[in-house]
């Protein structure tokens, strides 16, 4: 499982002129599930991600996790995370979830980080969407479950 992570003051995602999605401080989390993925893959990765601590704190240093801050998470599925680019031009993505598997393991994201007591806000599995943010630092980070040692 891969993510993106985003620090932002500001996110927001629309499907179709609606928005489903909209947060202030917080993360925009761009999230891609790989065919491997289990359960394990998605609490490792949830509780990583909300205990990121990318946030400053009254000395500015980077010291404070999402919860310190009241912070959201906007999470978006990305399969695209998931696209090989080392051969040729373009992207293979044999490697992604099937959508069924995608899907389950990406609910099961949202509601792993909501367990941390942290307000979620998503996007539309399988919808195109634009995603707008204001990346805050620019802080963005890489996570992947898989580089977990």
């Amino acid at each position: 499982m891969r993510a993106v992570v985003q620090r932002v003051s500001r996110a927001s995602v629309t499907v179709n002129g609606e928005i489903t999605g909209q947060i202030e401080q917080g993360f925009l989390v761009l999230l891609g599930v790989e065919q491997s993925d289990t359960q394990d893959d998605v609490i490792y990765l949830a509780q990583k991600t909300v205990g990121l601590r990318v946030f400053e704190d009254a000395e500015g240093k980077m010291n404070l996790a999402l919860a310190d801050v009241n912070g959201k998470m906007l999470v978006v599925s990305q399969f695209t995370l998931l696209g090989d680019c080392r051969k040729g031009r373009r992207p293979s993505f044999v490697n992604a979830a099937r959508p069924e598997q995608a899907n389950e393991l990406y609910q099961s994201f949202v509601a792993e980080v909501k367990g941390h007591g942290i307000t979620v806000e998503t996007g539309r599995f399988q919808e195109h969407m634009d995603v707008e943010l204001v990346n805050d630092g620019p802080i963005t980070l890489l996570l992947d479950s898989r580089k977990q040692f």
